[in-house]
């Protein structure tokens, strides 16, 4: 699944809840947790920015740094998502026992 786009100059991300893109300079908190989530429950896909031509800079610049993060977070992704189930194991147990 893509979460991540260039399409005639601009970055674009996927918006899960609503099923549409939104151009990258509109992400807010809750867009950027969302992406998140998607990138480590699904095969995620981004175009990257170094293969294609971001003409605005505000895209270049916001686009550029979520691929960066995102991308690194890939080398270790598994041990993340194991990392953060441990952490609040107890806690998941708990209110899926009530």
């Amino acid at each position: 699944m893509q979460i991540l786009k260039i399409e005639d100059g601009s970055g674009y991300f996927w918006v899960a809840a609503s099923g549409e893109w939104r151009k990258i300079d509109e992400i807010d908190k809750d867009g950027l947790l969302s992406l998140l989530d998607l990138f480590l429950d699904v095969d995620a896909q981004m175009d990257s920015p170094d293969e294609h031509n971001l003409r605005n800079e505000v895209h270049k610049i916001i686009y550029a740094h979520i691929f960066q993060k995102l991308s690194s977070l890939s080398e270790s992704k598994s041990s993340f998502k194991d990392d953060s189930e441990r952490l609040y194991f107890d806690e998941i147990k708990k209110y899926e026992s009530s």
